[in-house]
């Protein structure tokens, strides 16, 4: 009962942001998510012996995030030519990007001491923004993909929600042979396949609507992004179970933590937003 009434609260929460407010809504909610998310990311690498700085991590958290949102908005980034304002396009967005890692990176070997857990640490803080920011970053990226944003986005909610209801169901009706049972005792192979295959079904039926793409490569994006979203719910299942963690918080009552919520897409994300951005439009 818990964990239903915080879906019924959560849902219309982010679909009515994404729906009905502007994209810049979104990548607020994106960025909170992120900062939640990264809170309980450091709790997990501290568990691992891995220190990640609060301040330098969720900084490159907040930027890379931000960074890859506005990767689409093109016709907001200028540069002086003469007496014209040109757009830069994307490239500027990219650079900064990188030298927002670069400089992150300086940073965490600035603030690191020498220890036996150094690597560990500072590949750690390397690796949050990576790991949460870019994702949320591409899925505000895609909200700003301009007159369509929003029902991509929820094109990219419906597939997600359908694979992992899909595995639920299938996994509990079919599910003989465990997928990883030392990562996830109760995921199946069949559950898998049931979440892989009605995943695509959503992507074809949605996408057959929205996206000028041939129903051939729209069941191949479906697929791919059925089985990242179990890769990253597998991945961070790893992540918990080697630090011991069963829930990455106890924030969402029923659901554990934003991480807990969001690693489905975490991998996801930034593969569906390439297929949208450069290949379905």
């Amino acid at each position: 009962m818990t964990r239903m009434f915080s879906a019924l609260v959560l849902i219309p929460i982010v679909v009515g942001t994404i729906w009905f407010l502007p994209s810049y809504a979104t990548l607020m909610l994106a960025l909170a998510a992120a900062v939640l998310a990264f809170g309980e990311y450091r709790t997990i690498a501290q568990a691992l012996g891995a220190e990640v700085n609060a301040g330098i991590g969720g900084t490159a958290v907040v930027l890379t995030c931000i960074t890859t949102a506005a990767a689409g908005l093109t016709d907001s980034y200028f540069s002086f030519h003469g007496e014209r304002w040109q757009p830069m396009g994307d490239n500027a967005v990219y650079l900064v990007f990188m030298a927002a890692l670069v400089v992150t990176g300086g940073l965490a070997v600035g603030a690191m001491r020498p220890g036996r857990d150094v690597l560990a640490s500072v590949s750690a803080t390397l690796f949050a923004p990576v790991y949460i920011g870019l994702p949320l970053g591409a899925l505000a990226g895609v909200r700003n993909l301009p007159g369509i944003g929003r029902e991509v986005i929820l094109l990219l909610f419906a597939v997600i929600v359908v694979s992992d209801s899909a595995q639920y169901y299938t996994g509990r009706a079919f599910g003989r042979r465990p997928l990883a049972p030392a990562i996830s005792p109760k995921k199946t192979v069949e559950g898998a396949i049931g979440g892989v295959l009605f995943g695509t079904l959503a992507m074809a039926a949605g996408g057959h609507y929205l996206l000028a793409s041939p129903i051939w490569l729209l069941t191949l994006a479906g697929a791919v992004v059925s089985l990242l979203g179990i890769v990253g719910d597998l991945f961070e299942s790893l992540l918990k179970r080697s630090a011991g963690i069963k829930d990455s918080s106890n924030l969402i009552p029923g659901h554990g933590g934003v991480l807990d919520r969001i690693d489905s897409w975490l991998f996801a994300a930034p593969v569906y937003y390439i297929f949208v951005r450069f290949v379905a439009l």
